[in-house]
């Protein structure tokens, strides 16, 4: 008899719902990017690439717009880089959708959830890892939902972590901690290459150096005598002052004969100050691997709380803005991206809030991304960075790390559609795009890297070493088609896309031609500037009719 293996998953209205990204493209705005002031570029060397040119300025971003479409933007570029995600999300405690009952809200949440977690799926590399911080409200429902996003078999972790030491009176039961799932892209690939967790002093107190070892502190390893064992573990030991011993009738040695004769041969065994004691075999601090291995429980008192995040750092680094209700401390990122990270990996925050993962993660010698829609972007995270940049910022883990200042980032904004309607209800390219803009998100759309050269006019980009793209606004005749087709040869090919094209009945074969907007204008949703918590994940009647319907048949058949 062969049983038939069922998939468990997560069922909830507006699941097989997926929004049509547009792969919008990035604006700097170069008044709020920011640079260290050349006196203070000590982070710079931490960036350093093979040219050794100074990296973090380009490759730390911020980027304000909707988290969604920041994703889908980064992921051209991206896929396969970043080495550590962490994102705080909205724990969807009822304050997010008011308007809605309770099974809709569950639903808008879970499908907000699982399309970003797809996409940050696929931002990581194949050595990553993701942090996510939730609490009761949804923490369930999100482990089934990530089982199924990153594999079961990817499932690190739930990391208890320790938010407020304190207790509240005023209710049933009083909360202090949230959870940390922690996921790998792939399980064995990222347990190889995390990190442990530096020796604290409570465990290297435990190390000491009685007899003056010149192999440095060390403590007690097998030692004295155990209820449980066999006969081969009941032997007679001379101590050096000449007594001879056995463990008493129903105990035995925690260490063979052949292991306690070799530790004595390298003079690994100790008989206490007066060589009468019951042998110890020695332990040195410096066998012991680099670290610690993490456990799952992070107390307050090693990774901070909310309230010392609030009170200890950001009310004196900023004090005239006002710090964020539940603001993660810089001790439990700073130990997260330890454990996930070395210097120069990639860090992405995509619900960045009060901007703490990019702060601790530039302290630590990490590029980052952070991407934020409120107005914290500018008004909040941006003046903490400057801070941070400036060497201004000595709270959170700027002293356990020696951070001094330097680096830099640039703030992005996401560009409005590319495609708008007119008055007519015509779909158009957006008036706000120049040529420049134009030409790099058509190159996004068409799978291309957008990299213009300075001596081909046709040239805008590439998608292999041979084979090229050329957007236009304009008409193209013949005559400048056959132009473009010389230069452009026999050995290379050029997607060309553009108003409209005239090719006088004469094949090209070295070109393609495209027009824009009909190219471009089935690939996505267009318009659509903000997929925080309006995603519209309830279908039409007659399609949940027909979905219910197909379930029912779908399961009398199993």
């Amino acid at each position: 008899m062969s049983i038939k293996k069922q998939k468990l998953e997560l069922i909830w209205i507006g699941k097989d719902k997926r929004p049509r990204l547009e792969p919008r493209i990035f604006l700097e705005d170069k008044s709020l990017s920011y640079q260290a002031a050349p006196e203070n570029q000590a982070a710079e060397a931490l960036f350093a690439g093979d040219d050794q040119q100074p990296k973090a300025f380009h490759d730390n971003l911020l980027i304000h717009g909707d988290n969604l479409l920041a994703l889908k933007a980064l992921e051209q570029q991206y896929a396969g880089k970043v080495k550590c995600v962490f994102i705080d999300p909205p724990y969807n405690t009822g304050s997010a959708f008011t308007h809605y009952d309770d099974g809709l809200e569950h639903s808008m949440w879970l499908s907000m959830m699982r399309v970003r977690l797809e996409l940050l799926r696929t931002l990581m590399s194949d050595d990553g890892s993701i942090w996510i911080t939730i609490d009761d409200n949804e923490a369930h429902y999100l482990k089934v939902l990530c089982d199924e996003v990153f594999g079961r078999s990817n499932f690190i972790s739930t990391i208890i972590w320790e938010k407020d030491a304190g207790r509240k009176n005023d209710t049933t039961i009083s909360t202090s901690h949230d959870y940390i799932f922690l996921y790998a892209k792939a399980s064995s690939g990222w347990k190889k290459v995390r990190n442990l967790l530096p020796h604290g002093e409570e465990q290297l107190k435990r190390y000491k150096n009685p007899d003056n070892d010149p192999r440095g502190p060390w403590r007690q390893g097998a030692d004295g005598t155990a209820k449980s064992g066999n006969d081969a573990l009941r032997y007679e030991i001379t101590l050096p002052s000449g007594r001879v011993v056995t463990p008493p009738s129903g105990n035995f040695w925690r260490f063979s004969k052949s292991t306690f004769e070799q530790a004595l041969q390298e003079d690994r065994v100790y008989f206490g100050k007066k060589g009468d004691s019951l042998p110890v075999i020695k332990k040195y601090i410096s066998e012991v691997q680099g670290g610690m291995v993490p456990k799952t429980w992070w107390p307050s008192s090693e990774t901070g709380s909310n309230q010392s995040a609030r009170r200890d750092h950001l009310r004196k680094l900023l004090p005239d803005i006002e710090p964020f209700s539940t603001p993660k401390p810089e001790q439990l990122l700073e130990r997260i991206i330890h454990i996930a990270t070395n210097p120069g990996d990639l860090v992405l925050d995509s619900f960045a809030g009060s901007g703490t993962t990019g702060a601790v993660a530039h302290k630590m010698g990490r590029r980052w991304i952070m991407v934020e829609l409120g107005e914290q972007s500018e008004h909040y995270i941006v003046p903490r960075l400057k801070k941070v940049i400036d060497g201004e910022d000595q709270g959170g883990v700027s002293k356990a790390v020696n951070w001094q200042g330097g680096g830099g980032f640039r703030y992005l904004n996401l560009a409005p559609s590319l495609l708008k309607k007119d008055a007519w209800g015509n779909w158009i390219i957006n008036k706000e795009y120049n040529g420049e803009m134009m030409a790099e998100a058509m190159c996004k759309h068409m799978g291309f890297t957008y990299a213009p050269s300075q001596t081909q006019f046709w040239n805008h980009g590439y998608s292999t070493e041979t084979d090229y793209i050329y957007v236009t606004t304009g008409s193209l005749a013949y005559d400048q088609l056959k132009r473009i087709s010389e230069e452009v040869g026999s050995e290379r090919t050029l997607l060309i896309c553009c108003k409209a094209f005239m090719t006088d009945g004469v094949e090209f074969a070295n070109l393609t031609l495209q027009k824009i907007p009909r190219a471009i204008l089935n690939k996505c949703e267009w318009d659509h500037d903000d997929y925080s918590f309006t995603l519209n994940v309830l279908p039409e009647e007659p399609a949940e009719q027909e979905t219910v319907e197909q379930a029912t048949t779908s399961a009398e058949e199993e």
